[in-house]
């Protein structure tokens, strides 16, 4: 089914955030973004584009949507409708809502999605030390050098991790919590050590769990959930 497409300046106007005359100026002053495209008079955008005004992320004021979905192995957290497997289209549903930042294709467990950007920027931001735990299978077996290591910090992407929570399973299975989101960081870390991900589930974001939300299927947040959320950011930089 084909996408339903809006006025760029009617999107801007209808978050509440001025009016289409008004919208019009920011975008011929080159303040609005089209994903990461800046955007020009007349454009039109979908469901699954992300519009930013002097590179903030804006939604409509519409009821806030929170869902919490076991992502299936396969799918990838993009927008972007180009790309088949997007998490968007994946999921199919009615209204506008984007991921919460990341979990690599070829992994799968817990991701947050909403229609709130206020929210997304709190918990990604990295200096705001939320916590999100991870179940990890690696190809060969763990010793206790590999889980000290770990958890007082690697170095990779030109950085050291931050020190991490890091606990055994079994042979080859471990538990870790992370404080910070670097590109592919669990697999890099333990390429770093000379170990292979063979599995890798998310099984906490904050305080929300993957308990009770079957592979991949998703679930809207409780209220107690979202209201736990809200006290948990409320003091995050944006």
């Amino acid at each position: 089914m084909e996408q339903e497409h809006i006025s760029l300046n009617k999107y801007i106007s209808d978050t509440g955030m001025c009016s289409r005359r008004d919208a019009d100026k920011l975008i011929e002053a080159g303040r609005v973004k089209i994903n990461d495209i800046v955007a020009r008079k007349g454009n039109r955008v979908t469901a699954t584009d992300q519009v930013f005004v002097d590179d903030v992320l804006i939604v409509n004021k519409a009821k806030p949507i929170y869902i919490a979905l076991n992502k299936p192995i396969g799918i990838v957290c993009t927008t972007d409708a180009r790309d088949p497997d997007n998490i968007i289209t994946y999921l199919g549903y009615k209204e506008r809502i984007f991921p919460i930042g990341r979990l690599d294709k070829m992994s799968q467990g817990l991701i947050l999605l909403t229609n709130d950007g206020d929210i997304v920027n709190k918990i990604l931001r990295a200096g705001n030390y939320h916590e999100k735990e991870y179940i990890v299978t690696v190809n060969k077996p763990i010793d206790s050098a590999f889980v000290k290591t770990m958890s007082a910090g690697v170095p990779i992407l030109d950085t050291v991790t931050r020190p991490c929570t890091v606990q055994k399973i079994d042979d080859y299975t471990f538990s870790i919590i992370l404080t910070q989101g670097l590109n592919r960081q669990i697999r890099r870390m333990c390429e770093f050590l000379g170990y292979q991900v063979k599995a890798l589930n998310r099984i906490r974001i904050m305080d929300i769990k993957l308990d009770g939300i079957a592979y991949d299927t998703w679930r809207y947040l409780t209220d107690e959930e979202i209201a736990r959320l809200m006290q948990m950011v409320k003091d995050s930089r944006k």
